[in-house]
């Protein structure tokens, strides 16, 4: 390191600021003058002290950007930002989440319980391996983004993307569904969990002409009106199939579909789904998770994320296109990703009967890759013993108060 550099270091001043004050003292020197830099050099500017608790009285509805904070906190933008940079304010996207009433949440908190293996010994519980249950869950999948960022070189054109209407981009719904990996004793997937993502079309032939197809050929649409007959068909004649031959014959077939409460979801009792069910050696039954509670499903807590992302790579430009490009997305995601989603279950289950059943959490992360690398990586994970004897007590008291 330089002298120059060392000196603007210890006093904590840039290299321009050591040189100006270097020059004029070499300059001093030659003239035969005592050098004083005393009144033009006194340390540097002082910056402007911003008093950042003021920042925890703003409303929140005020600091939803840059701007509008430094126009309540009274300092420039150069200011926030530097302040933003360093850590000292920092930004958070806030996504909105469903409304829970006391009802939901005690669900919630019940739903995890029955999920807890020895939770009345109070001494090391573990989360049930969950290896018996489905999830199923609809999405829709869109043709494009209204908005795409890309990386261009600085003299590359910038993409033209059009369409009819931003309002309605083409789009298909699909239902996933998707169990828990397996693993032998030796660590090799024995079963990757993935049953299917099946999407909601039907197909007609063209009535007319056009530029794109003759008139006759066979065209692939989207069924817009997704009801309890269509919901009631997928699970009947694919999720089921599916099921009985993706599963291993030498694993447990008393299997639980766990899906949310939509309206155009069947009930568990129904009689052509519970005859197609149970039959074959299989005793699959339908499960409703907690109202409100997409962090409790695997597709919504981030299985459909990773499936969007990798479709959206595909660019499709057809309907054909876009269910191909779903289906190769789901067929991409490996076992590894897929067991860290279950496994990120179980985390927001923790935090769940941390917070009385809110969702109120941010989401939890473990460094599943990171102990996966080191051979770490648990198959259940444990829940702190006191807190599921905290849950257990309250619920007790509740039900003296109410006895």
């Amino acid at each position: 390191m330089g002298v120059i550099k060392q000196l603007g270091v210890h006093y904590g001043v840039s290299r321009v600021t050591i040189s100006k004050i270097w020059i004029v003292v070499h300059k001093a020197i030659n003239e035969g003058l005592v050098p004083n830099v005393d009144r033009k050099y006194r340390g540097g500017n002082k910056r402007y002290a911003l008093d950042l608790e003021k920042v925890r009285h703003i409303p929140l509805h005020h600091r939803t950007n840059i701007r509008t904070l430094t126009c309540h906190l009274n300092a420039s933008k150069s200011t926030v930002h530097r302040l933003v940079q360093k850590g000292k304010i920092r930004s958070h996207s806030n996504a909105l989440k469903p409304f829970l009433t006391p009802l939901n949440m005690e669900a919630r908190v019940n739903f995890v319980l029955n999920h807890i293996e020895n939770s009345s010994l109070y001494t090391n519980p573990t989360y049930v391996n969950m290896y018996n249950e489905v999830h199923i869950d609809e999405k829709w999948f869109y043709m494009t983004r209204q908005s795409q960022k890309y990386y261009l070189l600085p003299n590359e054109p910038e993409a033209h993307r059009a369409c009819k209407s931003k309002r309605f981009i083409t789009k298909i719904m699909f239902m996933s569904a998707i169990a828990r990996p397996r693993y032998n004793n030796d660590g090799v997937c024995i079963f990757d969990g993935k049953i299917g993502i099946f999407p909601f079309t039907f197909e007609e032939p063209a009535l007319r002409s056009s530029k794109n197809r003759a008139k006759g050929v066979i065209e692939v649409k989207p069924i817009e009106s997704i009801n309890k007959a269509v919901i009631k068909q997928c699970l009947i004649n694919k999720i089921i199939p599916a099921i009985k031959d993706k599963w291993p014959a030498d694993f447990d077939k008393n299997i639980v579909i766990q899906q949310d409460n939509a309206r155009p979801h069947i009930k568990a009792n129904d009689e052509k789904f519970v005859n197609a069910a149970q039959s074959d050696g299989f005793f699959i039954t339908l499960a409703n998770q907690p109202p409100n509670s997409p962090d409790l499903n695997i597709n919504d807590l981030g299985f459909f994320r990773i499936i969007q992302g990798l479709q959206h790579e595909k660019a499709p430009k057809t309907i054909c296109q876009l269910v191909n490009a779903v289906v190769r997305a789901y067929e991409e995601v490996t076992d590894t990703t897929t067991n860290y989603v279950w496994l990120s279950l179980m985390s927001c289950m923790t935090e769940i009967l941390k917070n009385d059943g809110n969702n109120n959490y941010r989401l939890p992360h473990i460094g599943k890759k990171k102990l996966s690398n080191l051979g770490l990586l648990p198959n259940q994970l444990t829940i702190p013993g006191e807190l599921v004897q905290g849950v257990l007590n309250k619920r007790n008291n509740v039900e003296d108060r109410t006895a």
